[in-house]
């Protein structure tokens, strides 16, 4: 039987934000959350039950109708759902298959490129540690920064480490996070490119 996943949203634009930041790229907005971010700019994701129902074949037949093969799974959290259909049905249609997640979730799928970016709100399950391309750490408090530390510490060597102020508080943040990569070099900054772009 098919998978069926909420699907909030799914549009064709360019990654705004992490390692991929400025490639063309076709998100897939699944709906579902229960991690619960105060800041949280799409917390109309979090019901699932507002979202419509599609196959996994549906999904990819309109992801094909774009130039791009970079697939971006997000949420919402993916991974509250079984991500080995929607995957192997997306790289059997020639896509790279990426995801941005939380971690709170055991992780599923076979992915080319993990975004893992945990929340203070629930705390990530350990299968996502030694798997994740990138770490991408919100920084909305000073604290964040050791929040950020606690996690560098838990992931692959090879994951890219990247700090991103949140949008609201960016004019704050940034500085702090300047001054922070300036001293630990092995951290990079992200920028929600998009937003300055004003490009969806």
């Amino acid at each position: 039987m098919q998978a069926i996943l909420p699907i909030m949203e799914a549009f064709y634009t360019l990654q705004g934000e992490g390692h991929h930041s400025g490639k063309a790229a076709y998100f897939i907005r699944l709906g579902g959350c229960d991690v619960g971010c105060v800041w949280c700019d799409v917390k109309e994701s979090w019901d699932a039950d507002a979202h419509p129902q599609q196959s996994v074949t549906q999904i990819v037949q309109t992801a094909l109708q774009h130039p791009a093969r970079m697939a971006v799974v997000t949420g919402g959290e993916p991974l509250m759902y079984d991500m080995n259909e929607l995957t192997s049905e997306l790289k059997k249609a020639g896509f790279q298959t990426n995801i941005e997640t939380s971690g709170a979730y055991p992780l599923t799928g076979n992915w080319d490129w993990i975004c893992f970016s945990p929340k203070k709100f629930k705390a990530p399950h350990e299968s996502i540690y030694a798997h994740a391309h990138e770490l991408k750490v919100i920084v909305y408090h000073k604290s964040d920064f050791e929040f950020a530390e606690k996690y560098a510490a838990l992931v692959n060597q090879n994951c890219v480490l990247l700090l991103q102020p949140e949008w609201s508080r960016a004019q704050e943040m940034t500085p702090l996070i300047v001054d922070y990569v300036k001293q630990y070099p092995q951290w990079r900054v992200s920028l929600q490119t998009h937003k300055y772009m004003e490009i969806p």
